[in-house]
């Protein structure tokens, strides 16, 4: 579909309330926020934008024939320490599940969010899994400039 700016991004989730450490609101006095994660295909990046505000995004390659490589985050520095990277890794693995893929990890942030839990396991790519671990995707990412 074709917006004013070339392709409308995928809309993915549903709109929900959140706590800003990302996880589902159950007790007075926690701020609701509300998080999207958006698929922008022309720019390659899953998108989280907090209550309409861009907070930040995760590029990636799509792979044939389901394989996202992931391969750099980035928040917004006005939204650093708010637990924006972890709550979108954990949305957009949500959502490759969803649509039956795998991932190789690139990204250092996104190894190391892996080595920390056994949830997402079943998503790492058998023959391309990726790093196994946060150096080791940082040395590449230096030594190849990315």
């Amino acid at each position: 579909m074709l917006g004013p700016r070339g392709p409308k991004p995928s809309r993915l989730v549903a709109r929900r309330n959140y706590t800003l450490e990302g996880e589902p609101m159950s007790s007075e006095g926690q701020v609701p926020v509300s998080e999207e994660l958006i698929d922008s295909l022309d720019r390659g990046r899953f998108e989280l934008y907090r209550d309409g505000v861009l907070v930040g995004w995760l590029y990636y390659t799509h792979l044939k024939p389901n394989r996202y490589a992931l391969r750099h985050t980035e928040v917004e520095s006005s939204h650093q320490h708010q637990g924006v990277a972890g709550a979108m890794v954990r949305r957009v693995l949500d959502e490759i599940r969803a649509r039956e893929g795998t991932i190789t990890a690139i990204c250092p942030f996104v190894v190391d969010y892996l080595s920390r839990t056994t949830a997402y396991v079943d998503l790492i790519d058998a023959r391309h899994p990726g790093y196994s671990d946060r150096a080791a995707a940082e040395s590449a990412r230096a030594k190849f400039g990315g």
